[in-house]
């Protein structure tokens, strides 16, 4: 929840802005803590309810927030201070929605606030996977890493984004034509020729009457259908931003048919490369598991994690409560045992990382050489189909005279 405020700091001075908390009494607590004096405190979620459609438009490209993570990464390694090298970066951005954000970022750090508290200010821009990450590597005190490991990862999907978008640039513009003039003969042209049909009392094919019928139902009750679209897309995207939503949507992201090895190796790879930083900076690893839990990014893996952080604390090995999950494959538990025995679990997490990720980029390189055959094929059958439709009953209709 978004709140506005107006307060006096110590000095007397006036000051004015926004807080996001989870509560009003979550933002005053946020507000206090920075030594300020509220004034008035009020919710204005409710008043900007056009929120969203500001977001869609000012979003920053996935281009722009991977140049930046990059160089953010290279400050860092080069021991540049974070408030300098945020403020070197803000003169370097030319992205105008991200430059805000940056500046915005570095008031809030001269301000209190932690990077990762920061960056969760700026959720249409940075996705809670980003900021977890670097809520890890503040806690493990490994920030460099951790940049570093977001640059090569936004890397990875801006170059698998681009190469899905160069794919399916020819089939969705034939795609598109196709049911613009599916759309126009079912719902103009099939109901001009049907009674021509009747007349010579023609036995139309079983999809010749199929699209016959569903010209005429367009036809008739083209509204209602609007309608109903438009409810159910709205019904369900405030059903998937509740919490029972999200673990509905993130369950089915892990077990769809195609996708859900795809999405259940990149959650492994998160979770090993997260683990890994973290053990590395000294935290103790129940600690460093329910934290990777949540840089995961998924609320299955979230809970699945967490109940192994709690078995963990209960004297069971992590490799033996992981071997208990189906979302788990055995090479993980069995990599992660060899860590254990020989007390090198921080380097087989990053080899299991590096086998899981490449496996992602495989997956996603041959995920994009598909899609162009496979939709070409879809709209080649539906043409077909579309033209069988016409032809026989005109064939038909020849015969007959």
């Amino acid at each position: 929840m978004k709140f506005k405020y107006q307060a006096r700091t110590k000095t007397g001075e006036s000051q004015a802005g926004t807080v996001d908390a989870a509560s009003r009494e979550a933002a005053l607590n946020i507000l206090t803590s920075h030594e300020l004096y509220i004034l008035s405190l009020e919710n204005i979620e409710k008043v900007l309810w056009y929120g969203k459609i500001i977001n869609f438009f000012s979003r920053v490209k996935a281009q722009d927030l991977m140049i930046f993570t990059r160089q953010f990464a290279t400050l860092l390694s080069a021991k540049s201070p974070l408030s300098g090298s945020l403020k070197s970066l803000y003169q370097q951005s030319e992205n105008v929605f991200l430059k805000e954000a940056i500046f915005e970022i570095i008031s809030d750090i001269d301000a209190g606030l932690s990077l990762s508290q920061a960056l969760d200010r700026h959720r249409n821009i940075f996705s809670s996977f980003y900021v977890n990450m670097v809520r890890s590597a503040e806690v493990s005190g490994r920030m460099e890493e951790a940049m570093d490991f977001m640059a090569n990862y936004l890397e990875k999907e801006v170059r698998v984004g681009s190469r899905v978008r160069n794919a399916l640039i020819y089939p969705v513009f034939v795609l598109g034509l196709f049911v613009i003039v599916g759309g126009i003969l079912i719902a103009v042209v099939f109901p001009e020729i049907k009674p021509i049909f009747e007349e010579a009392d023609v036995t139309l094919p079983l999809i010749t009457r199929i699209l016959l019928s569903l010209g005429d139902f367009l036809v008739g009750w083209w509204w209602a259908i609007v309608i109903f679209l438009v409810l159910f897309v709205v019904l369900m995207i405030d059903y998937f931003q509740t919490d029972e939503g999200r673990a509905v949507f993130d369950e089915m992201k892990i077990r769809a048919p195609i996708l859900g090895g795809f999405a259940r190796k990149l959650y492994v790879a998160r979770f090993s490369q997260a683990t890994s930083v973290l053990i590395r900076g000294g935290i103790p690893i129940t600690q460093a598991i329910e934290i990777a839990g949540h840089t995961v990014g998924n609320v299955v893996y979230q809970d699945i994690l967490r109940e192994a952080a709690e078995g963990v604390r209960r004297g069971e090995l992590l490799s033996q409560v992981l071997s208990r999950s189906a979302y788990f494959p055995p090479l993980v538990s069995q990599m992660i045992a060899i860590g254990e025995t020989t007390g090198r679990l921080d380097d087989l997490l990053d080899k299991i990382a590096l086998f899981f990720t490449q496996q992602v980029d495989d997956a996603s390189a041959n995920l994009v050489e598909l899609i162009q055959p496979a939709l070409m094929s879809f709209i080649g059958i539906a043409v077909g189909l579309l033209f069988a439709s016409i032809l026989l009953p005109i064939y038909d209709l020849a015969r007959a005279f």
